[in-house]
């Protein structure tokens, strides 16, 4: 484990500033402008992830260049392919020559149209096809990817499958990612009822979006709607997994302790030591190869690392780091 160059002005130093400060309108319409500065053209795609699923991703480059490689970006929990980080990460890394996709999980962006079931978060499968998908619509000299939070969970389980599932990915950067839903569902209850109430409103939301889009097949009333975040998650895991229980659900899709020990594939993990979201103990408790880190800033909150007013982070400049010293050293 190493800590970071990431030092905030004092004023920043507040955890809950910073991750209120990411998620901020203004950020995600700076980093549009950001990514349009850099010139290149940006294209919608309906992936068929298999088994009748679509998701749909946006693929950006420069024009006439050739690419030093190409970077799969992966969203957090209820965010988007259009969230700020996302585009400012995806400017930092065109603007460093590669090609970036920003992928869409299901239901997520103004994608809910798409697939009758839903989102939950041990659908591995029909993102490693995706993430398949982007390796061979694009290829290029190294094929890398990165998550933040949720995602950055995604970009690590990415890693792990990809040798059995044939992507040849060189390396996956994880911000902030959730290593132990279960930890984190416990930090989302005993923590500040902001975080708690963001997300399930957003959740609440989306589950409106999927209602009203296939009636007969999600008929659940608005009273499932008014359960609290492990009530729901109780209502999901037992309608719409093949998972035993909360515990058994959390369990799919954790990476936590020594889960990762086993990685062929290099990973960097950026952590927070404030995240008001994750608790840093467990990613102090990962075990991972030789060839892979964790840096830890004292601060940055969830997903926030935001430098300066201009809102730019730390974070997308520290991804792009990552991947280019992996692609120098091939």
């Amino acid at each position: 484990m190493a800590g970071t160059v990431y030092k905030p002005p004092r004023l920043l130093r507040n955890p809950h500033l910073q991750s209120v400060l990411s998620s901020l309108p203004m950020r995600r319409a700076n980093g549009l402008r950001d990514l349009q500065r850099t010139g290149a053209i940006t294209r919608e795609h309906i992936i068929d992830a298999g088994d009748g699923v679509r998701l749909l991703g946006h693929h950006s480059a420069v024009p006439g260049r050739d690419p030093r490689g190409v970077v799969l970006l992966l969203h957090g929990w209820e965010g988007s392919s259009e969230s700020g980080y996302m585009r400012h990460t995806a400017a930092r890394l065109l603007g460093e020559g590669f090609d970036v996709f920003r992928l869409n999980f299901r239901d997520h962006g103004d994608t809910h149209h798409l697939n009758e079931g839903l989102f939950h978060s041990c659908r591995l499968a029909e993102v490693v096809q995706a993430t398949k998908w982007v390796a061979e619509r694009f290829p290029s000299p190294a094929f890398l990817a990165a998550g933040y939070s949720l995602g950055g969970n995604f970009a690590l389980r990415l890693a792990l499958a990809a040798p059995e599932a044939g992507i040849p990915l060189r390396h996956a950067a994880a911000v902030c990612p959730a290593v132990d839903p279960s930890a984190v569902m416990r930090s989302l209850e005993s923590g500040s009822p902001f975080y708690h109430w963001y997300f399930m409103k957003k959740w609440r939301g989306s589950l409106r979006k999927k209602r009203a889009l296939f009636p007969s097949h999600h008929d659940f009333d608005d009273a499932v709607l008014a359960q609290d975040m492990r009530g729901l998650t109780h209502w999901l895991v037992k309608r719409h997994t093949d998972k035993q229980d909360v515990e058994d659900y959390f369990a799919g899709y954790a990476v936590a302790g020594g889960r990762l020990a086993g990685l062929q594939i290099p990973v960097s993990v950026l952590a927070a030591a404030d995240d008001p979201v994750i608790p840093i103990d467990t990613l102090h408790a990962l075990q991972l190869p030789a060839h892979s880190t964790l840096e830890v800033a004292e601060h940055g909150g969830h997903c926030g690392f935001i430098e300066g007013a201009n809102l730019r982070g730390f974070s997308e400049r520290w991804v792009t780091a990552k991947l280019v010293a992996a692609v120098s050293a091939m």
